[in-house]
């Protein structure tokens, strides 16, 4: 943990660095391959809850009856494919959809004969498809005035190019999570819309946070000559990185939890409508502050002239101090080898005088 926060401090004081910016491109080519995935799931239809499409919802209490000996006794009495689950409070819930060809009261009735318990004790509610058609609309319309307002919003505290980075951010976390709940055939009820409008509040909170540290590391760059925008915005996106992780794995916690013990291990299948929503949301939502919004974000600000005018200036100024710094390494390795012969000449010398000396006939006598 000690490493980890480390890494925390090095992050933000810029000794290390994770390009995540520069390399937009892959980061892109993953989302569209997982986006198209996701499309794929959408395209193959989502499984709408009662609450829906409408139907008949049977609800029966009975000590030691399991979701196996429910299921089976509700495919010999419907033929419309029937959904049993177990609720938090021990019960068994039979969903028959419209399509089924007996009335209420004789589902109702069977059930109570094959299951061998008091009529009393079955339960049956009808929902029509006319409130399910109003709960969709309701959804929709939230969704919508929910997506403007934070456009507004960020297009306000921040700026235009901020607000279309987090939209983009936004309907890629939506299609994803809708997607996987199509491709793994989990019920969509009005839980799973509440999560839905969960994690897209969660997803534009961190992307704030991220686009609130670019902000101030950009403030003024165009008065400097070291740093484009993308270098500023990746070095904001790596002082935010710690932060981001930790905020996501503290969240998915729980919900990991709610999913794989309590809908998995448990068997409350009521609990899978809104964790895996949570789950796969909060996940493709710091994925997407990280690897999607920030790289949009410095790809818009880039095509401004003001910014590729400093981008030219940044290098420019990088190709003169490279140059210098080659001369300067050039005229260091000229003084050595011209300090080299004038050395050698001076052991040439002093070796010719002392065989001179060698060689000279004594005086002494």
């Amino acid at each position: 943990m000690s490493r980890f926060s480390n890494l925390g401090h090095r992050l933000y004081q810029g000794e290390v660095s994770f390009d995540f910016v520069g390399r937009r491109k892959l980061w892109y080519s993953i989302s569209g391959v997982i986006v198209l995935v996701a499309a794929i799931g959408l395209a193959m239809g989502l499984h709408l809850g009662i609450e829906f499409k409408g139907g008949s919802v049977y609800t029966v209490s009975k000590p030691g009856l399991t979701v196996s000996q429910a299921q089976e006794t509700a495919d010999n009495i419907v033929s419309s494919h029937p959904l049993v689950q177990s609720t938090d409070n021990g019960k068994i819930r039979i969903q028959v959809s419209t399509d089924e060809t007996k009335s209420s009261d004789q589902v109702r009735s069977e059930l109570s004969q094959k299951l061998s318990v008091p009529l009393d004790t079955v339960e049956a509610q009808v929902i029509g498809p006319s409130w399910g058609k109003q709960i969709s609309q309701k959804a929709l319309t939230g969704l919508i005035v929910f997506m403007i307002l934070v456009t507004v919003y960020l297009a306000i505290a921040f700026e235009w190019r901020m607000a279309v980075a987090a939209l983009v951010a936004l309907l890629h976390d939506l299609l994803i999570t809708i997607g996987v709940y199509a491709l793994v055939g989990f019920e969509v009820t009005p839980g799973t819309v509440i999560g839905f409008l969960t994690i897209l509040g969660y997803s534009l909170y961190d992307t704030v946070v991220v686009f609130d540290t670019v902000k101030e590391n950009t403030k003024g760059l165009t008065k400097q000559n070291k740093l484009t925008y993308s270098e500023a915005a990746n070095a904001g996106l790596n002082q935010t990185l710690v932060r981001s992780l930790n905020t996501t794995v503290v969240a998915l916690l729980p919900v990991a939890a709610l999913l794989f013990i309590g809908g998995g291990l448990l068997g409350a299948g009521t609990l899978n409508d809104i964790s895996l929503a949570l789950f796969i949301g909060l996940a493709a939502g710091a994925y997407s502050s990280i690897c999607v919004a920030t790289p949009l974000l410095a790809q818009l600000k880039e095509e401004q002239p003001d910014m590729k005018e400093l981008r030219k200036q940044v290098l420019r100024h990088r190709a003169s101090a490279a140059a210098k710094a080659e001369a300067e390494a050039a005229g260091g390795d000229e003084a050595e080898a011209d300090e080299q012969p004038a050395g050698m000449v001076g052991q040439r010398g002093r070796s010719a005088g002392t065989a001179r000396a060698k060689g000279r006939p004594s005086t002494k006598r």
